[in-house]
Formats: structure tokens, C-alpha cells, sequence
């Protein structure tokens, strides 16, 4: 039985301002936001400013609000909120998908003692409601793998990089449109995608897995070199948040990936997501939308608010069906590492190796390595060397016939430049 809604929402910055508009124009809902939580005093807004409140004891001391919506970009703060929220017996809309992934289960712990619902829809890849269809269209079909373009920042980039514009420009472009912030680190070194790929585990596969333990290695260090590569092969580059089934193990990391022209995401280009959704009896089926911008995380937002009206909460089903799943580093992935300094490259300790390139300003190496062996490497930081994923399925440590009894590759000798 569907309920009204009265709103205390904290924020009212790109996403706030549009959910406020977005929920002004539909016809369909009844909610309401009486409370509007902000920070700054000073802020040119689109609403006057005695529709703001300043304090969110505001919104607490309120018993006609029964929803609580955060959208602030403060991580810290917003995690003192929501739960706060949750123990008051409130219902909780969020989008802040690093507070999310870095303390999920304690929010479901406090959700579920207080009986109130804590969705957050519009955490992952903005307009595509990904978590619902995760939650219940594949409740009945096993999900073997998830991946995908989950930022519309680096997509946008990603595709004027692919069209022979330099990172620089390309991210300066970002800017001006709004897609990128000024500091785009949480964006183009992948953490962004990897809080959302967290969420993503969490639904398709019912694990919980700490965002400190996936490897995320952004597209800062793409450059002309790799465009070439990737049109000489007829690939293009794309950042995927990627998770695999296999066996009672899952494997999961975020990386720039080689994409051939048969893949979904291969023509998905500016700031709109994609996500392929791979499953036992379902195949492939691809999701897309717009991942970046004001209107397409509101309406995800929006979505969230509709179902409270029926008390809509997360099952979490595969959290107990999947009891048996466990997070895994344990397989092989065949990459390109490609830097200006031979030394580098002969850091990586490749098992295989297929293509050997070296020129007096530029070098590449192509093969096979253990992902244990680079999931601690901080490509992001690390100077002068690009790693981005080729396009061949990952293969399980036992694939390898070679395996010695003693655990030993012995076919794959580490090759390294002279």
C-alpha cells in the first residue's frame, strides 16, 4: 500500500537541484520535500533563500519527515546522516556510493534492526536502474558476469582520446561541461568506478568485497600511443568495472580495456554508461544510459523515492543463496603495459608474453600475468607506464596445462627487455 512521502533532503548541489525540479514536474508521486539541508549561506541558488535550512537538526527534530534523502558530496558527513537517519526509524535515499561501498553492511545492519529502507539507485551508473534489475529480474537467473562503463567522465574523455584529442584537452573539455570536477581524481584514477563495482558485487553476486582490495587503474596515463594501438588492432578504449563468475570464486577489478567491435560498449561513447549483464539462462543483456550529468542520477533518485511509496526495500537474496562465493585474485589476464622506460616495463612480471615492441622513445610488452602480481601495483601513480586490459577471456590458474606439480609456470619465463 503506497504512502505519503515528507522529504528532509540534505544537498541541493547538481543532483539536489535536479531531483527538486525532476520531482516538482511529475504528476505521479505523491512527495513532498519540506526541509532543505545546505552548507553554504552565501551559495547562489535556484530557489530563494529562505526555502534553505542550515542546520540538519532540523530535518531530526521534524517527526512529519519519514525520508531522509543525501546527496552531499562530504563522504564523512554524509555517513553521520544516514545513520542517524536509519536509528531515528527513517527511510534513506542515498547516491554517495563511496559512503556506500565503504560501509554497506553496517547500514543494512542498522536498516534492518529499525525496519526502514535504505536505497540507493542512483549510486550506480547514474539514469540505468541496474541495482533494481539486479535485484529482480536476475533474483531467478544466476548472473555469471557484470561489466561495463560505469562513469560518464571517463567515457567522455575516453571518447575524445579516441577520436585523437589529448587527455589534457579532453579533460578540460569535461570541465566546461560540467562532467568533470576540478580535482577529477576520484574519476579518472578509478575509484568512482570501483565504489560502484563494490555495489555492483553486492547485487549480483551477494558478496561483500572492500573497496581497498580491487585493483583501480585509471585512464591518466592513456596517451596517443595507446590510441594508436587500439586503431591499429581496430579496438577502442573504454574503462570497465568488471566482475566474473567463476566456479565459487569471483574475480573483480577496474581498468582501461581494448574493446573490439563486437562488444556492446563499443560504440557507447561520451557520457553515457553501459553495463552488460551476463547471466546462467539469460545470456548477455546491455543497459545503457546517461551516466553523467544533473537529471539522469536525479531520475534514479526519483526511482528510489516511487518505490518507498510501497515500502520497497533490498532483498540481499544472493547474499544468502551465494553463501559459498568468495572474492578471488587467483587467474591469469592477458594486458598491455606500454611505457617510455624499458625498466618499467621489465616490473611486471609477465607469465607470457605475445608482442615486443621497443623504440628509442617508446616501448610496449603484450602477454599473460597473474593478476595477483599487479593488484598491488598503483598505476595511477606509478610514472611513465600505461596498463590497459586486451580482450580475451581471464583464465583460472588450472587452465594452464603447464602448471607444475610444485605450483611453479615453468612454460612462462619472465621476458624482459635488454
Amino acid at each position: 500500500m503506497s504512502k505519503e512521502l515528507t522529504i528532509g533532503l540534505v544537498g541541493f548541489g547538481c543532483v539536489g537541484s535536479g531531483l527538486y525540479e525532476v520531482l516538482n514536474q511529475s504528476n505521479l508521486i505523491d512527495a513532498t520535500i519540506k526541509t532543505i539541508v545546505v552548507k553554504d549561506r552565501e551559495k547562489e541558488r535556484s530557489l530563494p533563500k529562505e526555502r534553505f535550512s542550515f542546520d540538519v537538526k532540523d530535518i531530526f527534530e521534524d517527526e512529519s519527515i519519514n525520508t531522509v534523502i543525501e546527496l552531499i558530496n562530504d563522504s564523512d558527513a554524509a555517513l553521520d546522516i544516514v545513520k542517524q537517519a536509519l536509528e531515528s526509524g527513517r527511510n534513506v535515499v542515498s547516491a554517495n556510493k563511496k559512503l556506500i561501498a565503504e560501509y554497506l553492511d553496517e547500514l543494512l545492519e542498522i536498516a534492518k534492526r529499525n525496519n526502514v529502507s535504505f536505497l540507493y539507485e542512483g549510486a550506480v551508473a547514474g539514469s540505468i536502474p541496474i541495482i533494481r534489475n539486479l535485484e529482480e529480474y536476475y533474483n531467478n537467473d544466476s548472473v555469471t558476469s557484470v561489466e561495463g562503463i560505469v562513469n560518464g567522465t571517463t567515457n567522455y574523455i575516453l571518447t575524445k582520446s579516441n577520436d585523437g584529442i589529448g587527455y589534457e584537452q579532453a579533460l578540460k573539455d569535461a570541465q566546461d561541461l560540467g562532467f568533470a570536477e576540478l580535482n577529477p581524481t576520484l574519476d579518472v584514477d578509478g575509484f568512482d568506478s570501483k565504489y560502484k563495482l563494490v555495489l555492483l558485487l553486492k547485487h549480483a553476486f551477494g558478496i561483500t568485497v572492500n573497496p581497498s582490495s580491487l585493483l583501480n587503474s585509471g585512464i591518466r596515463k592513456i596517451s596517443e600511443r595507446e590510441v594508436a594501438y587500439a586503431n591499429e588492432k581496430g579496438y577502442r578504449i573504454k574503462l570497465f568495472s568488471r566482475a566474473e563468475k567463476v566456479g565459487n570464486k569471483v574475480v573483480a577489478f577496474v581498468a582501461p580495456h581494448f574493446v573490439e567491435s563486437s562488444h556492446f560498449a563499443y560504440s557507447v561513447d561520451n557520457e553515457f554508461n553501459a553495463v552488460v549483464v551476463a547471466g546462467l539462462f539469460s545470456d548477455q543483456q546491455l543497459f545503457i544510459g546517461k551516466g553523467a550529468g544533473s537529471y539522469p542520477t536525479a531520475s534514479a533518485v526519483l526511482s528510489d523515492v516511487s518505490a518507498l511509496k510501497f515500502n520497497y526495500k533490498y532483498e540481499y537474496r544472493k547474499t544468502i543463496e551465494n553463501s559459498n562465493l568468495s572474492y578471488s585474485e587467483d587467474f591469469f589476464v592477458r594486458v598491455y603495459v606500454g611505457s617510455s622506460y624499458i625498466e618499467s616495463i621489465n616490473e611486471i612480471p609477465f607469465y607470457k608474453v605475445d608482442e615486443l615492441f621497443q623504440s628509442d622513445k617508446y616501448s610496449f610488452q603484450t602477454g599473460w600475468v597473474h593478476f595477483s602480481d599487479i593488484s598491488n601495483i598503483d598505476f595511477n601513480n606509478r610514472e611513465q607506464i600505461s596498463l590497459v586490459v586486451l580482450p580475451d577471456p581471464l583464465r583460472l590458474a588450472e587452465d594452464f596445462e603447464s602448471k607444475s606439480k610444485d605450483g611453479n609456470y615453468q612454460e612462462f619465463e619472465h621476458v624482459a627487455f635488454s
